[in-house]
């Protein structure tokens, strides 16, 4: 009997617990949190995107100049 009752009241401690994550899905606060959060992924997205065409596009200027060649005597 007492570990039926162990089993079920963690069942309605467990559900408690979850049900606080569910109501905050509801809540205007997470909802406008989500919605700045979308907003700046979005952002940062087509900053990216920008960027990667722009390196694209641009022709590179290579970072190793050419040395000329000087032959050792041996």
């Amino acid at each position: 009997m007492s570990n039926s009752m162990g089993i079920a009241s963690a069942f309605v401690l467990s559900s408690l617990f979850v049900s606080s994550f569910a109501m905050a899905e509801e809540s205007q606060a997470f909802v406008a949190q989500n919605a700045a959060r979308a907003s700046a992924y979005e952002e940062h997205q087509i900053e990216m995107t920008a960027k990667a065409q722009e390196a694209t596009q641009a022709p590179q200027a290579s970072s190793i100049q050419a040395q000329p060649r000087v032959e050792k005597d041996s």
